[in-house]
């Protein structure tokens, strides 16, 4: 008895579908915008600041007013990934260079997460949803240590 191969042909819309398949299973997950909670209003446009989350209780101590603050937590194999961000008014990145670990992400989209932060923090009163940037930057500048920006010597 002779062994037989058989041979299978595959036509283009296999060829497709696979390469389709395979592409799907490496590409990252759909960038997720936060969520601002329902009755909020948005006037100044949404973005957003994210800080590693062992920071959060500390700078929420220190602002004298908060916005809506949502947490993402880190994956199992690294929970220092966990990161805090705070809704600000879009643009508030004009002119303020927020020292590294901080993100600053336009239109408040958080990139790569598997899953929505959870909302932590909404403000009292509930109109709108922002922490004003100014003392956010300050207080983040003073927690790494850095000087704000406009403080640093300018050379000529």
């Amino acid at each position: 008895m002779s062994a037989v191969t058989v041979r299978r042909l595959l036509d283009l819309d296999t060829l497709v579908r696979l390469e389709r398949r395979r592409s799907a299973a490496a590409s990252p997950p759909a960038p997720t915008r936060l969520a601002v909670p329902a009755g909020m209003t948005q006037p100044l446009g949404c973005d957003a600041v994210s800080v590693p989350a062992r920071f959060g209780p500390r700078l929420m101590a220190r602002l004298p007013r908060v916005g809506c603050v949502y947490e993402e937590a880190g994956d199992a194999e690294n929970a220092a990934a966990a990161r805090w961000w705070w809704i600000v008014p879009a643009d508030s990145d004009v002119a303020l260079e927020w020292p590294s670990p901080a993100y600053y992400a336009a239109g408040a989209v958080v990139p790569g997460a598997r899953r929505a932060p959870s909302l932590i923090h909404s403000p009292s009163g509930g109109e709108v949803p922002y922490t004003p940037p100014i003392p956010l930057y300050l207080a983040w500048c003073r927690a790494t240590g850095t000087t704000p920006g406009w403080s640093r010597a300018v050379r000529a």
